[in-house]
């Protein structure tokens, strides 16, 4: 299996992005936290991304408050599937969210809602699935969880209505 990387301007992305890393990990889908700053360190991030098909990459999930550039700097340097997490830093996360999805034309970045790390990890997981059964079973699972979690909660939700 193909890993994903999940990649943060600063560690204070962590508190937002390490849904996405227990996700993946739920998913059992190998991956790597790193630490790079499009603006720090734009060398080591561009290398990183550069190298990450031939590191055995299948995907990178980017977050970075802020300027959220790190997810297009990384797009712009490889051809794999980047996925971006605007994070919540300034103006409810509008202006993370807006710099994430207006990409440039020939430099596409995925986007998620405003501190979605989790659904970064999903869409991450349905990319690698589309070659991986066992990794695309375990989603039709989590998805069959939680269409019964909703039938449920409708089931309590009748009874309750009848004792009124």
């Amino acid at each position: 299996m193909k890993k994903a990387a999940i990649i943060m301007g600063s560690d204070s992305d962590w508190s937002v992005m390490k849904k996405a890393a227990s996700t993946l990990k739920e998913l059992g889908i190998p991956f790597e936290v790193h630490v790079y700053s499009a603006h720090r360190t734009p060398d080591i991030a561009a290398s990183f991304a550069e190298n990450a098909r031939e590191n055995g990459f299948g995907v990178l999930i980017a977050g970075a408050g802020m300027s959220a550039a790190l997810a297009g700097a990384l797009a712009a340097k490889t051809t794999l599937p980047v996925i971006g997490v605007p994070l919540d830093a300034d103006l409810s996360g509008m202006d993370s969210l807006l710099t994430t999805v207006m990409m440039p034309p020939g430099i596409p970045v995925a986007s998620v809602g405003i501190n979605g790390a989790g659904n970064a990890a999903l869409l991450a997981a349905q990319i690698l699935a589309v070659d991986d059964e066992d990794l695309n079973e375990k989603l039709v699972q989590r998805k069959r969880a939680m269409h019964d979690a909703v039938l449920e909660k409708d089931a309590r939700m009748q009874e309750e209505v009848k004792g009124l």
